[in-house]
């Protein structure tokens, strides 16, 4: 298995300065949770599709600003979900890459290390890797038994057995 290796991106908050941190805040969390409401809808058309990709990038971008690297993990997540979703791997698995490179970066474990290891698992059985999306798997449920919240160990639990492990 290889380790996850991060692109060069801006630090959290590099470029957000104090003035609009809330308002880069606001905007983060509002297109992050309308990406969740786009990804829950039954009948996506191709538009709310294109959507999704661009509110789970611009929610990104404004962590970026504002954020801490936590918020960045959880930017690039969604991304990776979003691409998933979607059924597109390669950009899944650069997403799902950078959470690991970003809570290695940053000593980030508990919620955000085990979903970085759960978007792994996701993106390699999207990609047909049966072997990557197994090992991530197993990184996953170890590192979700280290998570703080019963609630949140419940949480990730329950999104790993979602993911289809593919046949050899």
């Amino acid at each position: 298995m290889t380790e996850a290796t991060e692109p060069e991106a801006p630090e959290p908050g590099a470029t957000g300065g104090a003035a609009g941190t809330g308002s880069h805040r606001r905007w983060g969390v509002d297109l992050f949770n309308g990406v969740w409401r786009l990804i829950e809808r039954a009948d996506r058309s191709p538009d709310d599709e294109a959507l999704m990709i661009h509110q789970a990038h611009a929610s990104l971008y404004h962590w970026l600003q504002a954020g801490t690297p936590n918020h960045a993990a959880r930017g690039e997540w969604l991304c990776a979900r979003v691409y998933c979703v979607l059924e597109r791997p390669e950009p899944a698995l650069y997403h799902a890459r950078r959470v690991l490179a970003i809570c290695q970066r940053h000593g980030i474990g508990d919620w955000d290390l085990a979903f970085g290891y759960e978007a792994l698992a996701r993106a390699h059985a999207l990609a047909g890797d049966r072997e990557q999306a197994q090992e991530w798997l197993a990184r996953a449920r170890q590192a979700g038994t280290e998570i703080a919240a019963d609630e949140d160990r419940e949480l990730l639990r329950s999104d790993l057995a979602t993911i289809p492990v593919p046949d050899r």
